[in-house]
């Protein structure tokens, strides 16, 4: 019988969970979104047959995203991300993930990782409701950074401190990060959480706004010399964002940091539409009404670095105006076609299978796509930013990538959020970047993303 503490702290998370999912959705940092419990069984997920049966919605297995994203070439010759390691950043972590992903993994039929460290150089804190509100991103970055990358090892590096806006938080992520690279954990990071640009500038945050993105950007270019990948899921809430309350929107567009970083890949959102079999049909920009959006829009603080400069048709550059446009990439992200996850954090009676959705599932699978090129390469890519944009700007993405040319990133019915939001077009553009993963022409000849 659990004890009477226990069950309180269980509903005490539900419920801050729960706060955290109304459908007024405003987060201060893009937290997956934990949806629906679909299914208690732990000795098998359920089918997206019956939940398109069941919630008339698809739950996408890691089988399904392979196929629809064309990894299964990659995965059946061998290139799991062998010999390579995922460096995940977050707050406070999960007392369940490495049991959770045990059980995802004989779910699904995936192998364990080589290993699963959990780092946490500047200590812990006790498991409570503020603690928990986190668990769900850790579940959602762990599991399917795996599933996309079977054979790569996981380093979970967790905070004590609550990243949300402005700059709590941020310092300590930027440890972390440090830390990873000083002690050369691995060669991609993957980081499914922001803060609004504007909560950093100097009027919002005083000095230590600017400060603490002087410090990433320093880190982020050392990080592009010692060829490690960073990855950073662009937000959910489309051109909007919060300010420093973490509820109130800015009433113009606005785009989230660290994925308007120059020296970051940032991954925007998108709605994939496929069959029960994984096979591809179409996608279009994330837009769930009364919810959220894939993140997108002009960054207000840095310059258009040369990748977009020399790459971009004019147009978009008319739009852009000499600043950072983001997203770079983007990842199926809807929560009306979600995936799964299994977590037991909330403890026995609501252990199972979750639908969750939004941008952080685009960080992490992006960063095991990442871990598998690198090993098909023979070495890290590092940055990508470069040769993605030099292989667009010639017209080749469509050797690798799905092109989204349908929906709008503007929040829609959400209270309070009234930012005019961007149209996929054509080519790149501030709505989905340059679009979603399609290696299906991989193993099988040379790839320009791998030649840069």
């Amino acid at each position: 019988m659990p004890s009477a503490s226990y069950v309180s702290l269980v509903r005490a998370a539900i419920v801050a969970i729960c706060l955290m999912l109304g459908p007024a959705f405003a987060s201060a940092a893009p937290h997956a979104i934990l949806r629906d419990l679909v299914s208690r069984d732990v000795t098998q997920p359920p089918t997206d047959a019956y939940c398109r049966a069941t919630f008339h919605s698809p739950c996408y297995s890691p089988q399904e995203m392979r196929t629809a994203y064309g990894l299964n070439g990659l995965i059946d010759a061998g290139m799991v991300g062998a010999g390579e390691t995922i460096i995940i950043i977050d707050s406070y972590g999960s007392p369940t993930i490495k049991a959770d992903l045990a059980v995802f993994d004989q779910g699904f039929g995936i192998p364990d990782p080589p290993s699963f460290t959990i780092l946490a150089p500047l200590g812990t804190l006790p498991w409570n409701s503020t603690t928990l509100s986190w668990a769900g991103e850790v579940t959602l970055d762990v599991e399917w950074a795996h599933a996309m990358a079977p054979g790569a090892s996981i380093v979970l590096m967790t905070s004590p401190v609550n990243e949300t806006e402005g700059v709590q938080g941020m310092p300590q992520f930027l440890v972390l990060e440090r830390y990873a690279l000083d002690h050369h954990l691995g060669k991609i990071i993957s980081q499914s959480w922001s803060a609004t640009e504007n909560t950093l500038f100097l009027d919002t945050a005083g000095p230590g706004g600017p400060r603490v993105i002087a410090d990433f950007e320093a880190f982020y270019r050392r990080a592009a010399r010692e060829h490690v990948t960073v990855l950073a899921a662009a937000g959910d809430s489309g051109s909007s964002n919060v300010e420093t309350n973490g509820v109130t929107y800015y009433p113009f567009p606005t785009v989230g940091y660290p994925a308007s970083s120059p020296h970051v890949t940032g991954v925007g959102g998108t709605t994939l539409y496929a069959d029960t079999s994984g096979n591809y049909q179409y996608e279009t920009v994330w837009n769930d009404a009364g919810c959220c959006a894939g993140g997108g829009g002009i960054s207000q603080l840095f310059k258009i670095p040369d990748y977009q400069r020399f790459s971009l048709r004019p147009r978009v550059q008319h739009e852009l105006g000499g600043m950072r446009g983001v997203p770079d990439i983007s990842y199926n992200a809807d929560c009306n076609n979600a995936i799964l996850v299994y977590l037991s954090f909330l403890g026995p009676d609501s252990a199972g299978w979750y639908a969750i959705c939004g941008t952080s599932e685009g960080s992490p699978q992006w960063a095991g796509i990442v871990a598998d090129l690198n090993q098909y390469a023979g070495r890290p890519l590092g940055f990508l930013n470069p040769a993605l944009y030099a292989a667009g700007g010639l017209g080749q993405f469509y050797h690798f990538g799905h092109d989204i040319t349908v929906g709008n990133n503007a929040l829609v019915d959400v209270p309070g959020a009234v930012a005019p939001g961007y149209s996929a077009t054509r080519g790149w553009d501030l709505a989905s970047g340059w679009g979603t993963p399609n290696l299906v022409e991989l193993p099988y000849q040379p790839f320009e993303l791998l030649e840069h």
